[in-house]
């Protein structure tokens, strides 16, 4: 058997590559992928040396559904046909002497991985491309978790891309009041779907005096998810005093600085949220999105056959995709 994944160089080259699949450990599963979900702020910033996720080529993608074909003689959690959800793909890859870098690796048409890794049973409700996409909005989850978000409390989402539409579905559900920011029309729009109670165009609105007559003094919570490092001092002012904020974005590699005294001043509380924290908000995403208090779905603008995915992964590098949301890629 063979498997087929998606490879990107060192040059930003997209190619699909085959490779021999190894016969399965013990203690491990063969999945066949059905859909892998696109992160275009974290893969795109890899792909563009951003971010150093190891050498080139490299096989990108961090979440995935498929079906199981095949369990190791120890496995007792999964049986052949069980359909998953996962992070990771640890098949090896190599090109002749060239080794590809598969540090998650799930965009391929196959998967393996010991049963014990980051790895669950999909619920049945979920369909399976909306499941592919359960790292984002876990990402928000978590951010939302580790800033204690409450009942009552007014939060802004500065940047309404997944991530931020993540956070701000998981401030939702928590009963606070949500304002997304972002100078796109229809990121806006989608915010709204989600359940924002009030948006922003800073486009063409004052941003600050919006805020001030929704909520005299700022938000309680300021979740920053954009990633760019100019857009932080603007996104400090709109804290209220003794507030919290939280840098949802992923700001690369490079050093990043900002204006000291406005977040000084109002002596905030910051935090740094890093991935997607992991089994219990997964869970708490899959869950919601089973009972249609996640509306995930809406988010996926295009899916397309793995056989376009090089073409679609090059049309995204090179910003030939405006009406782009979020992109899954189907495998069988």
């Amino acid at each position: 058997m063979e498997a087929t994944a998606l490879i990107c160089t060192a040059e930003q080259k997209f190619s699909l590559e085959t490779f021999p699949i190894p016969e399965i450990g013990a203690s491990e599963i063969l999945v066949e992928t059905l859909y892998s979900g696109v992160s275009v702020g974290t893969e795109f910033a890899v792909i563009r040396h951003k971010l150093d996720w190891g050498p080139f080529p490299i096989c990108t993608g961090y979440q995935a559904v498929g079906i199981v074909r095949e369990a190791g003689a120890d496995v007792d959690r999964f049986q052949t046909g069980d359909k998953i959800y996962y992070r990771k793909n640890y098949m090896p890859m190599q090109l002749g002497e060239q080794k590809i870098n598969t540090c998650s690796g799930t965009h391929a048409s196959h998967a393996i991985m010991d049963s014990s890794a980051e790895v669950e049973k999909l619920p049945g409700e979920v369909d399976e491309a909306t499941g592919s996409m359960f790292v984002l909005p876990s990402v928000g989850y978590n951010a939302v978790n580790m800033a204690g978000v409450g009942l009552g409390d007014v939060t802004i989402f500065h940047g309404a891309g997944m991530i931020g539409l993540g956070a701000l579905v998981a401030a939702r559900l928590r009963g606070a009041i949500t304002i997304a920011i972002d100078l796109d029309e229809r990121r806006l729009a989608l915010a709204r779907e989600m359940g924002a109670a009030f948006t922003v165009n800073s486009s063409d609105e004052d941003v600050m005096a919006r805020v001030q007559a929704i909520h005299p003094g700022g938000a309680d919570v300021v979740f920053e998810s954009t990633g760019i490092p100019a857009c932080l001092d603007t996104a400090f002012a709109l804290c209220r005093l003794h507030g919290k904020f939280v840098f949802l974005g992923n700001y690369g590699n490079a050093p990043i600085s900002f204006h000291f005294l406005v977040p000084h001043v109002k002596q905030l509380t910051a935090f740094f949220p890093c991935n997607d924290g992991l089994k219990p908000c997964r869970e708490a995403v899959l869950r919601n999105m089973a009972t249609g208090a996640i509306p995930w779905q809406k988010t996926i603008s295009h899916t397309v056959p793995y056989t376009d995915s090089p073409g679609l992964y090059s049309d995204i590098n090179h910003n030939r995709m405006a009406d782009l949301v979020s992109a899954v890629i189907k495998w069988a």
